[in-house]
């Protein structure tokens, strides 16, 4: 049986390395894709990796990730907060949901406090930057490990 594993990311994600690089970084969205597929392969997952800016592209992935009975780690970003459409297709996965944000949104100003995703998450890494995504993928290995 072959595992599946979404990795999602939301709004503005693909300006990582060049938007707020004090908060974010300097890495880019290509690079943490490139060492999320390595990492995946060497895990033995089939790896989607995306990006959108698009609320409606993100549901219909998720969507897509559970019609394929795929892990799903999810950096939300902008559709976290407040976003019922994003949570109730992320409820819909059977596989480990880890939510990821590159900074540690709780140290954050009020409105990037409260992931409405988190509900729904197996488990949330925040904080770790982009290094965040490779604990996901080892939570999810871990994860589906022990769902039996």
């Amino acid at each position: 049986m072959t595992r599946k594993l979404y990795i999602l990311n939301g709004s503005n994600l693909n300006m990582l390395g060049v938007r707020e690089p004090q908060l974010y970084g300097s890495t880019t969205l290509k690079d943490i894709e490139r060492n999320c597929l390595a990492l995946a392969d060497a895990l033995k997952f089939d790896c989607v990796f995306r990006q959108t800016n698009s609320e409606s592209d993100l549901i219909d992935w998720i969507q897509e990730a559970f019609t394929q009975d795929a892990a799903l780690i999810i950096n939300p970003a902008g559709f976290s907060f407040g976003r019922i459409p994003v949570l109730d297709a992320v409820k819909l996965i059977g596989r480990p949901v880890v939510e990821v944000h590159i900074t540690n949104i709780h140290r954050r100003t009020e409105e990037y406090r409260h992931s409405t995703i988190s509900v729904a998450a197996t488990a949330v890494i925040c904080g770790a930057g982009a290094n965040g995504y490779l604990l996901a993928i080892r939570a999810v290995d871990d994860l589906w490990a022990n769902q039996g």
